[in-house]
């Protein structure tokens, strides 16, 4: 998968974590287990605001989520993503929320059709709960 980079001032809030630093591996694990996402098994490392997470994932989508998951929290700049899967599938596009952005104007930029809004929010759930919450800054996985 490789380095993925977010905006690190932007994102969740989450206990240890501030503007400088990420935070602890075992909050960001705990991160993790809150949006449901299996955590089990894998190794969290935390160097200033870089996050690197080794181990597996059932699918590519998995290993996206994970990612996407930790980098979108308060202090992480880069996320690198070493995580191996059973499945290999093809890697989505991601792409960083901009002021003005939703979910309807990112899917018409990206597949030319407004209507396929659904198919970027099914592809972040559970980081997403509701098609119209999103904020900048927010790093989003883009299905193919």
């Amino acid at each position: 998968m490789g380095l993925l980079n977010f905006i690190k001032d932007v994102g969740e809030k989450i206990f240890g974590g501030s503007e400088a630093n990420a935070a602890s591996p075992e909050n960001l694990q705990k991160e993790l287990e809150k949006h449901g996402l299996n955590a089990e098994g894998l190794d969290i490392s935390v160097d200033g605001d870089k996050v690197t997470v080794k181990g597996n994932a059932a699918t590519t989508a998995d290993a996206e989520k994970i990612a996407i998951a930790l980098g979108n929290t308060l202090g992480v700049a880069t996320v690198d993503n070493q995580l191996n899967t059973a499945n290999a599938e093809a890697e989505s596009n991601f792409y960083t929320v901009i002021k003005g952005d939703t979910l309807s104007k990112i899917s018409k930029e990206l597949y030319g059709d407004a209507n396929q809004y659904m198919k970027i929010f099914e592809a972040n759930k559970p980081m997403l709960s509701h098609p119209d919450k999103i904020y900048p800054g927010q790093v989003l996985r883009i299905p193919q």
